[in-house]
């Protein structure tokens, strides 16, 4: 069977996702796996609160339950990783989870992380994540943007916006950036650029993990 990864983005978004399938063109190789980028139709326009994170766990089990015999890994492009652990409890290929995936390459690039939320209340839920990481040592401070998922496509704002909390993170002490929505994607390289530090695009991360972990049978 030809390896493929399914990537998903939990919201019905649809703009999102073509902005995911965008970040993943550099991934994709002529001898590596297929990427396929979905939306989750039964989502909310963006996953902004815990009850949107839990609303979206019987949808994406159900959509990896019927994937997994056409798949060999998959993605969930949500910053909050709705559902990583009950969607690993019903498939026994690799599940990767964004946030987790971003995080981990962030401790790989620099001493101490920064992350670039997209609304306040998130971030206490990001923080209860990486504390159960057992990472928040690493961490210098997470700021938001105040902008909803569905508010990212205007693009002159948000990169406005985008870079001036970069450069606040940069002030605070980080030496690498996270993008903390998949809804970001659109705007790693000009957001790196104005900062001068590595910017990490979280399903771009996750992305490139699934790979290694399909080739090398982890």
């Amino acid at each position: 069977m030809p390896q493929r990864i399914l990537v998903i983005n939990p919201n019905s978004t649809v703009a999102v996702t073509q902005g995911i399938d965008r970040a993943c063109e550099p991934l994709r190789l002529a001898d590596g796996p297929a990427i396929e980028c979905v939306t989750l139709a039964e989502g909310p326009p963006g996953i902004e609160t815990q009850r949107h994170v839990d609303g979206v766990i019987g949808p994406l089990t159900r959509l990896i339950e019927q994937r997994e015999a056409d798949c060999s890994a998959f993605v969930i492009a949500c910053y909050s990783d709705p559902g990583l652990h009950a969607c690993r409890e019903v498939t026994s290929k690799p599940v990767l989870g964004i946030s987790e995936a971003g995080v981990l390459t962030a401790l790989t690039l620099g001493q101490r992380f920064g992350v670039i939320a997209i609304l306040p209340g998130s971030i206490p839920r990001h923080l209860r994540y990486i504390g159960a990481m057992g990472v928040s040592q690493r961490l210098v401070r997470e700021r938001a943007l105040g902008l909803k998922v569905v508010e990212l496509a205007d693009e002159s704002r948000t990169l406005a916006r985008m870079i001036e909390v970069g450069k606040a993170l940069r002030d605070d002490g980080a030496d690498v950036l996270v993008m903390g929505c998949a809804g970001m994607a659109a705007y790693r390289d000009r957001l790196q650029e104005a900062c001068g530090l590595p910017v990490v695009e979280p399903t771009q991360a996750a992305v490139g993990m699934a790979i290694a972990r399909v080739r090398l049978g982890w």
